[in-house]
């Protein structure tokens, strides 16, 4: 029995059942945001941002809390220039909140730009590979292989040591397929960017960003360059991995539908300064599709409410 159920339980005078009602209600309300936040993959508490100081401080993000829970889809939409970037940037660690806490305890977080970035000089495996071999440096240290080298340098554990980095070699580029594989480039490994078309270097890039094990995928309008035919393929892929990997992604859009499509919860955030003032739940009835009459009853719900925000703001 929960504290907040022995409260209720215990026995008391009549004139004392109001009272203790309420602190039983508020001691409920307390256990089921400590299990929520227990439960959550990525979680921003009461969060701010402020750029810049003295007279010319502007505020970008006021006292925005949200959380994304293990598996669960996540659209963030708002007006341009409302925070939604800088919340990304604060939810991957790249920037600091000038208030208030960003919880992904024990999470892998990997980001996913609004541009491919790929390295044109290297090929699309050799892309990936690098973002491998970035995570084995964090998880073994930088030098790891170096220092074993020096202290293996008799002959008889030199070439052991050898024999370890070929295997690990083979390791990576195997991972390497599985992930070319798993975004539908099998046969595109060996092309550089400059050979791909655009949705093809926005595969590469997610293959990249999963190739770090993350529990947590930030987007950051990922497929906003894309005609519509390749987005919505990419959608379905999307889709598809975060299903069987169990992903939990925080997606930034401007386009409502998209976040009405691919959203278990779409978050909207007012004009500057970004705050959350609205939240739409999105039930999953079998295959969505972009042009379904449920995405768009949604996506005019939600535009209507981008309008009226952007109204009360003169935008």
């Amino acid at each position: 029995m929960s504290l907040a159920d022995r409260q209720l339980a215990a026995p008391g005078p009549p004139a004392l059942a109001g009272s203790r009602l309420a602190v039983v209600q508020d001691q409920r309300a307390r256990d089921a945001e400590a299990a929520e936040a227990a439960e959550a993959a990525l979680e921003l508490i009461d969060v701010s941002k402020v750029y810049g100081s003295g007279g010319g401080t502007l505020l970008a993000l006021d006292k925005v809390s949200l959380s994304v829970a293990p598996g669960e889809f996540v659209c963030l939409i708002g007006a341009s220039g409302c925070g939604k970037s800088t919340l990304l940037n604060l939810a991957a660690g790249l920037d600091t909140p000038t208030s208030g806490q960003v919880r992904a305890d024990g999470q892998r977080v990997a980001l996913m730009f609004q541009e491919p970035a790929l390295f044109p000089w290297l090929t699309a495996a050799k892309n990936i590979e690098i973002a491998l071999r970035a995570r084995d440096a964090e998880r073994s240290g930088p030098a790891t292989w170096l220092t074993g080298m020096r202290k293996a340098w008799a002959w008889r554990n030199l070439r052991a040591a050898l024999r370890a980095r070929s295997t690990r070699k083979a390791q990576v580029r195997a991972r390497t397929a599985e992930l070319l594989g798993t975004v539908h480039l099998g046969g595109f490994g060996g092309k550089r960017p400059h050979e791909l078309s655009g949705g093809m270097r926005q595969r590469v890039a997610l293959a990249r960003a999963l190739a770090q094990d993350a529990d947590v995928l930030l987007m950051d309008e990922p497929f906003g360059a894309l005609d519509a035919m390749t987005r919505d393929l990419l959608h379905e892929e999307l889709e598809r991995i975060c299903g069987e990997r169990t992903l939990s992604v925080l997606f930034v859009t401007h386009n409502v539908r998209e976040a009405a499509r691919l959203g278990d919860r779409v978050i909207v955030l007012s004009s500057r300064p970004g705050r959350v003032i609205e939240e739409y739940t999105v039930p999953r009835q079998g295959q969505r599709r972009i042009d379904s009459a449920q995405v768009a009853e949604l996506a005019a719900k939600m535009t209507d409410r981008l309008r009226e925000e952007m109204s009360r703001h003169g935008n």
